[in-house]
């Protein structure tokens, strides 16, 4: 197939991710802000850094509160990693992949983007912010859903699997990454269980309550959370997972042999788990490297297939 289609259809998957994962980051804070009591104030500019956009929204607000993060997540233009910029791109990408994505794609993709664009004041504004993350990661899943359910596993299919995980273990570092940052500005008197609440929402923001508990069969502990969204074989959010199944990709396509070479260099990064303070300020640069890691992924991805737009076929 043409390197220009595999390359779209590649960030068809990562897009449609990033919308999804997106919503379950901001609702990760929204849920802290019930489940938190009032004297222990976490920040929400900790996500423009978690997206390592600093400068970016620097450079449009003055002010770090509450309402101009989630206008630069969710709805800024200039943000290319928000989640309309992010729509727009899917929306692009599928509508010159129509021939190889389910008919039904093309539909879905546009009644998620009018409602997006319709109701996003309700996600920067709290009063319906938890039913509009609600329905956009519904939206995604819908999509996904609809791709995983009808389309051949041949070429097509394998670039959308390596998009897809890139995107998942990339956000899931994120996603930690804001548990690990709520649970460091947790200061104050009270008698609440502050991490079981902190990571409790991380796994119910991944959808993965129900498989931790299952798995783990303890209750939300800390250091059992972080094991099993990075090492668990079988979940589909997990690290271990999603690298699985790049590797299972990159097997099946022609030049693959750089990137299944690459593929374990994440999961080889020096951490442990164990050690004085391991969910602190060390677990945070543990992760920031997992995602220079991903970085460089892509890198090998774009030199193995999309990098050949002006030479022929991937």
């Amino acid at each position: 197939m043409l390197s220009k289609l595999a390359e779209r259809l590649y960030w068809t998957a990562r897009y449609i991710e990033r919308v999804e994962n997106t919503a379950r980051l901001v609702s990760v804070y929204d849920n802290l802000l019930f489940d938190l009591p009032r004297e222990i104030n976490i920040s929400w500019y900790n996500l423009i850094s978690l997206n390592s956009a600093e400068s970016l929204f620097e450079e449009r607000y003055t002010v770090c509160d509450e309402h101009n993060v989630l206008k630069f997540l969710l709805a800024d233009d200039t943000n290319p990693s928000s989640m309309l910029s992010a729509l727009r791109a899917l929306r692009e990408n599928v509508r010159t992949s129509r021939d190889v994505l389910p008919q039904e794609t093309w539909e879905l993709v546009n009644e998620l983007h009018i409602f997006a664009k319709d109701n996003i004041q309700q996600g920067i504004n709290r009063s319906n912010r938890h039913h509009f993350l609600e329905q956009m990661v519904k939206g995604c899943q819908q999509i996904n859903g609809l791709i995983v359910g009808t389309m051949s596993r041949d070429a097509p299919w394998q670039f959308l699997c390596l998009g897809r995980n890139l995107e998942r273990s990339d956000m899931l570092t994120r996603l930690l990454d804001a548990g690990a940052a709520a649970l460091l500005q947790t200061v104050g008197d009270t008698d609440l269980n502050v991490s079981q609440v902190v990571w409790g929402n991380v796994l119910r923001s991944s959808s993965a309550d129900m498989s931790y508990r299952r798995t783990m069969r303890s209750a939300v502990l800390d250091r059992d959370v972080v094991e099993f969204l990075l090492e668990d074989p079988h979940f589909p959010r997990s690290l271990a997972y999603c690298l699985s199944q790049i590797r299972g990709a990159a097997a099946l396509l022609p030049n693959g042999e750089e990137v299944i070479k690459r593929i374990d260099k994440p999961l080889a990064l020096p951490y442990d788990p164990d050690g004085p303070d391991a969910l602190g300020a060390p677990f945070r640069d543990y992760l920031n490297q997992l995602q220079v890691e991903f970085g460089a992924l892509h890198n090998c991805f774009d030199q193995s297939w999309f990098s050949l737009n002006l030479r022929g076929n991937a």
